[in-house]
């Protein structure tokens, strides 16, 4: 979890130079709104790196391009759960443990007899 939190402090660190930016060139800072909307942004430029990944289109960057995203969306994430008050790790251990839960129980209702 502190690697978690630490990650969090980072993405907030630069959250905050964003907020900068924008009140300088924009006279606003992002609300949580276009939080979302350029996360909705970053996930599509995931998708398409994913699609380049796996040979069904052609985009410039490889890997690192790919890991730049992945990188972009959790940025998104971390931010967000900051900026709507959650504790990102104890609700990802929460949500884990219900899908396990879940999955488990389907599993279990597919079991071949004996």
């Amino acid at each position: 979890m502190a690697e978690l939190e630490s990650l969090q402090e980072r993405a907030l660190q630069i959250c905050a130079l964003y907020d900068e930016l924008n009140m300088r060139t924009r006279g606003r800072v992002w609300n949580r709104e276009d939080l979302m909307l350029g996360f909705v942004g970053d996930v599509g430029d995931l998708a398409k790196q994913v699609m380049a990944a796996e040979g069904r289109r052609s985009l410039p960057g490889g890997r690192e391009a790919l890991a730049h995203e992945l990188a972009d969306c959790l940025w998104s994430v971390l931010v967000l759960a900051r900026r709507y008050d959650f504790d990102l790790a104890a609700e990802f251990h929460h949500t884990m443990a219900g899908l396990e839960q879940h999955v488990t129980a389907q599993l279990n209702t597919l079991a071949t007899p004996d």
